[in-house]
C-alpha cells in the first residue's frame, strides 16, 4: 500500500510512502543520459533524459517505484492490485511491459501533456521482469507543474484521469476515489459552527473539531481522503527546507507504524520509505522507517552524460543528535 502527492510552492514537489512488510533493497538510483535502457518488445533507448529516483536494481536495469527526470516530469507506480488488467501483444501499440513504463514514460517526455501522446500508442503487458520477479499490479500517477494524471490499466482499456487533487493511493479506482470526496466535504481547518441545532447551546471544547469525520484508518480510501485534506490545507512558506519538511509533514498523516497493519503472513506492514523530490531542482530526499533524518541526492552533481548506473542505498540506521554531547 502506498501514498503518493504533488506540491508547490516556489519548487514542484513529488514524493510517495512506499508500504508493505519487506524491502527488495531500496536504493536512490540516478540513470544517466546514455545508460542504455533495453526494452522487451520495442527498439531500445540508447540516449535519453536522465532520471533520479527509488528503484530496486535487479541485472543492472532500475526498477522505479518513483521516479523524476531533468525535464521536471515526475511518475510513480502505486499497487492496485484486483483491478489491474494488462494486454496481449497488439501489433498497432507500443508494447510495453509494467516494470518498463516510468523508463518508457521519463526518458522521453518533459510534460504531462507529452506522456499522455505516448501513453494513446501503448499497450501495458504482463511481462515478468525475472520468474521470480512477476509483474505486479499496479497504477500510475503522473505530473509536472502545471498538471497531474492517473494513468489506470484495466478490463476495457487504458484510462487516464485528471488529478486535481495531486493525491494517489491504491484501491478502489482513481474516479472512485475522487468522487468519495464528496462525503467530506463538510470537513474544515476552521472551527465548526453549529448547524445541527442552532437552539441548542453547542460550544467546541476543543481545537481541530472541524475535521471531526476525516477518516484516521489505514485502507486506501481513507489515506486518500486524509492525504488529500491534509495537502490542500497545508501552509507553508517558500524556502527549501521549509517546503520539504513540510511535505514530509503532509506525507506524515498517512505513515503507517510496526503493528497497526497485519498481514495474513503474521507480518507488518509499515512505511519502508517516504521520498521528497525537488523536481526543479533534481533533489531526491527520503526518510525510512528507522531513520527519520532527511537524506537527499542531488542528480546534477553526478556526470549526467555517463551510461552507468549511479546508486545509493538507503540509509536505515536511526541517526540521532545528542545535543548535549
Amino acid at each position: 500500500m502506498c501514498t503518493a502527492a504533488v506540491y508547490k510552492t516556489e519548487n514542484f514537489y513529488f514524493g510517495r510512502t512506499l508500504d508493505n512488510d519487506f524491502s527488495y533493497g531500496d536504493e536512490v538510483t540516478v540513470t544517466p543520459r546514455n545508460y542504455p535502457f533495453r526494452f522487451r518488445e520495442i527498439a531500445d533507448i540508447n540516449t535519453h533524459y536522465a532520471i533520479i529516483g527509488m528503484a530496486y536494481v535487479a541485472k543492472d536495469y532500475p526498477l522505479y517505484y518513483d521516479a523524476v527526470n531533468e525535464k521536471g516530469l515526475a511518475m510513480a507506480g502505486l499497487n492496485f492490485v484486483g483491478n489491474a488488467v494488462y494486454g496481449e501483444f497488439q501489433r498497432d501499440k507500443d508494447n510495453i511491459a509494467q516494470f518498463e513504463l516510468i523508463p518508457w514514460i521519463l526518458s522521453q517526455c518533459a510534460t504531462v501533456d507529452e506522456a499522455c501522446a505516448l501513453i494513446r500508442k501503448i499497450n501495458i503487458r504482463n511481462t515478468m521482469f525475472t520468474p521470480d520477479l512477476p509483474s505486479a499490479q499496479l497504477h500510475w500517477i503522473i505530473a509536472d507543474n502545471e498538471k497531474t494524471i492517473t494513468v489506470e490499466s484495466v478490463a476495457d482499456g487504458i484510462k487516464v484521469y485528471n488529478n486535481p487533487v495531486g493525491v494517489l493511493t491504491n484501491n478502489p479506482p482513481f474516479d472512485e476515489q475522487l468522487f468519495a470526496l464528496n462525503n467530506y466535504m463538510h470537513l474544515s481547518a476552521r472551527p465548526p459552527v453549529n448547524t445541527f441545532a442552532p437552539e441548542l447551546d453547542l460550544r467546541q471544547y476543543s481545537l481541530g473539531m472541524g475535521a471531526i469525520g476525516l477518516p484516521g484508518d489505514l485502507s486506501s480510501q481513507s489515506r486518500f481522503v486524509r492525504a488529500a485534506f491534509t495537502k490542500m490545507n497545508s501552509v507553508i512558506g517558500k524556502g527549501e527546507a521549509e517546503s520539504v519538511s513540510q511535505f514530509f509533514h503532509i506525507l506524515g498523516a498517512v505513515d503507517q507504524q510496526r503493528g497497526c497493519c497485519v498481514l495474513e503472513n503474521g507480518g507488518y506492514e509499515v512505511t519502508l520509505y517516504t521520498s521528497c523530490c525537488n523536481v526543479d531542482r533534481g533533489i531526491y530526499y527520503y526518510t525510512t522507517y528507522d531513520n527519520h533524518q532527511i537524506t537527499g541526492v542531488d542528480m546534477h552533481k553526478e556526470n549526467l552524460e555517463g551510461e552507468s548506473l549511479l546508486r545509493y542505498p538507503t540509509i536505515q540506521k536511526e541517526q540521532i543528535r545528542m545535543q548535549n554531547g
